[in-house]
């Protein structure tokens, strides 16, 4: 695999290793100039990371209001104040026998739109600062509460105290907090033992290689194949091919006004349209400006 290739890694995060930390090991074994990720998952959390190489770090904006999967383990009678497994415990509840009936019913309750606070302990920022320093040192803040909506949810198998269940949700949505909620619905509390993200930006667990084995294979025939070209990372992007003529405009950084191209990205929820030459190379994507026929630059490529 070349330096300087840019596009989509799929990496299947293991356990106990920040994402920045899975990051520059990708970046390092690469000989990348730059990384970056398109959603960042707990340390103990693992699966689906969206890892940006060189200029697809670029893309990673496209990325981060994709919708979400989950296999999570929640884990009933026991509250935490980072509510999962690596936090202080707050209460302790020993009735956690809950007929399935009743389990199956209270899940279901949470499927749908609602308003979920943030938690403390998250990388969300006050004044600049991580909420997760603040609340260590004693200081927490809590965000006001935001907009997600939980597409599905189904328990996978019960084996009380723990419930392991599937999750689609919307990105912003903190699975932690959601097996807080459950737990305070059933009143006897819970946090979040185990979680594995299984599709995330429209890739999914089975297009993911596992990071050990990518840094053993980095050189190899098998991990060129790995890297997602950049258009195709942009799946769901209406797409027109340039002529020379536009080509030219792109490359110079002139005004984009043509039609065919306006109703491309009419056909995109946000008005953007993908741009690429005749052998499919990424060279720009456009955002239709709102009330008139003028494409603005969103970023540029040079194949």
């Amino acid at each position: 695999m070349q330096q300087n290739q840019s596009g989509i890694l799929i990496i299947d995060k293991p356990v106990n290793i920040s994402s920045a930390r899975v990051v520059a090991r990708v970046k390092k074994a690469l000989g990348a100039r730059k990384a970056g990720h398109a959603g960042t998952l707990d340390p103990f959390a693992t699966g689906v990371m969206v890892c940006c190489i060189n200029q697809a770090t670029r893309l990673a904006r496209f990325f981060l209001h994709s919708e979400k999967k989950y296999r999570a383990v929640l884990h009933l009678g026991i509250t935490t104040d980072t509510q999962d497994l690596t936090g202080n415990v707050l209460a302790h509840c020993d009735k956690t026998d809950f007929p399935d009936k009743t389990l199956h019913s209270v899940f279901k309750e949470f499927e749908g739109g609602m308003q979920q606070h943030p938690p403390a302990f998250s990388a969300l920022k006050h004044k600049g600062v991580p909420l997760y320093k603040l609340a260590r040192k004693g200081t927490p803040v809590l965000k006001p509460p935001r907009s997600i909506y939980i597409s599905s949810i189904k328990i996978i198998e019960i084996d009380l105290p723990e419930i392991s269940f599937d999750v689609t949700c919307s990105a912003g949505t903190y699975i932690r907090t959601l097996c807080t909620d459950i737990g305070a619905r059933l009143g006897c509390g819970g946090h979040l033992k185990e979680l594995r993200r299984t599709r995330s930006s429209g890739f999914d667990i089975k297009d993911a290689i596992g990071l050990e084995k990518f840094e053993k294979i980095v050189h190899s025939e098998q991990a060129a194949g790995r890297m997602i070209p950049m258009n195709k990372a942009l799946r769901k992007m209406p797409e027109c091919t340039a002529d020379s003529v536009l080509k030219q405009k792109i490359m110079t950084g002139r005004t984009i006004n043509a039609e065919n191209i306006a109703a491309a990205a009419l056909k995109s929820p946000e008005n953007l349209v993908k741009i690429v030459d005749e052998n499919g190379n990424l060279l720009s994507v456009l955002q239709l400006k709102e009330k008139c026929l003028e494409l603005e630059y969103c970023c540029v490529f040079h194949p």
